[in-house]
């Protein structure tokens, strides 16, 4: 059994141990956390774990256990700090994204990237079935070459970014680093060679505003039984008898920090700009996430939710539908593939599918959008480190 560190320990983090644990190579031996009694009793003791180790401190987590790899899953904020701290070990990370949440800790992970290969950043959309399929009906040629990419999230389940600690633009670093981070590296990744190298953006609240005080939760107001946001609706109520989370925290108030929609465009260096826009409004069967790839001879459109591919034909008045049965696992199965991934890199038997590099591209890419969004400017990035 490869033995498994796990530093900062969420329901992010479980989602992945429980497919950690489907694979039988893995076992967990050592847990670092700020709330070491909170795992416990919200997801440890449920597990029937034994023989696990508990650290409020990851360098001592680090200096104490024989470890085989590390996974680090701790709030947005503090990601890079702790994979600058494992990376001293040569050990193999899966690493949250976004990588990090700063101009300055973006500068900070770039010094590292010499272990680029032995970091699996949490990426699941790329080796998805839906994206690696796409990938292979561009590189077979019936599209011909891309000549545009419009991109497109809806969230459905936005419920949990403005009632929780995800509410917070500080941790967090706002929705391009939430989101479109994801979007980004798969758009990225069907684009193969081209390069981002400018960047421009918007962004806006337009429903969860409101002037209520910092830190007001739902069970003070006066409008917990009307309000359509609140965790007494029906809907919510069975969310959370199935073990589903409902925030506490009013998502009208004044410390509710991030925006509710963004846009962005981005220019590659072949000329070729790719659009994409996120908002966190859509509920139930207006959520949306895929894209629209327009090439020279054809176009494919996918979304992830229909499960379904659409190859049309520029010169031919014909459609191939490409359709997917059901797919366990977290991310449309992609959860499952990194973890895969990141045992065949543990065994040195491969390399990270999803790269550091990547995770640092997709960061500098969103951090731009973000700053694009608040001075109106165009971004321009600088890719040398992916050479």
């Amino acid at each position: 059994m490869l033995r498994i560190g796990i530093i900062g320990y969420g329901y992010r983090m479980n989602d992945l141990v429980k497919e950690m644990m489907a694979t039988g190579e893995l076992k967990i031996t050592a847990i670092m956390d700020r709330d070491i009694e909170l795992v416990k009793t919200r997801f440890i003791n449920a597990l029937g774990w034994k023989d696990i180790t508990y650290y409020s401190d990851a360098k001592k987590m680090m200096d104490s256990e024989k470890l085989d790899g590390v996974c680090i899953g701790t709030w947005c904020n503090s990601h890079t700090e702790y994979a600058m701290l494992v990376s001293q070990y040569n050990l193999p990370i899966y690493l949250e994204k976004p990588v990090c949440t700063t101009e300055e800790d973006l500068a900070r992970l770039k010094s590292i990237t010499h272990i680029n290969d032995q970091i699996v950043v949490s990426f699941p959309l790329r080796p998805s079935r839906m994206i690696t399929y796409a990938k292979e009906l561009i590189d077979s040629g019936k599209i011909g070459e891309i000549a545009h990419i419009e991109a497109i999230n809806n969230v459905p389940y936005a419920t949990g970014y403005f009632h929780k600690w995800y509410r917070e633009e500080r941790i967090t670093g706002g929705q391009f680093l939430q989101k479109a981070t994801h979007d980004l590296d798969y758009i990225n990744y069907l684009l193969g060679g081209m390069r981002p190298v400018r960047v421009c953006a918007m962004k806006s609240k337009q429903v969860f505003k409101g002037d209520k005080p910092a830190g007001f939760k739902c069970k003070d107001c006066p409008d917990i039984k009307t309000c359509p946001e609140s965790p007494q609706t029906p809907e919510n109520i069975i969310k959370a008898a199935s073990g589903g989370i409902i925030g506490e925290y009013c998502c009208y108030s004044e410390d509710n920090t991030i925006e509710d929609s963004g846009s962005l465009i981005v220019e590659y260096d072949s000329g070729l700009h790719v659009t994409y826009t996120q908002d966190f409004v859509a509920r139930y069967g207006a959520g949306r996430r895929g894209a629209y790839i327009i090439g020279s001879k054809g176009s494919i459109e996918f979304d992830f939710y229909s499960n379904q591919i659409k190859l049309y034909h520029h010169y031919e008045n014909i459609t191939e539908m490409h359709s997917f049965g059901s797919i366990g696992g977290g991310h449309f199965g992609g959860d499952s593939q990194l973890i895969r991934n990141f045992i065949g890199v543990i065994k040195g038997e491969e390399s990270s599918k999803t790269t550091l590099k990547d995770g640092i591209l997709s960061a500098e890419m969103c951090l731009a959008a973000k700053k694009s969004s608040i001075e109106h400017v165009f971004v321009e990035l600088d890719t040398s480190y992916m050479d």
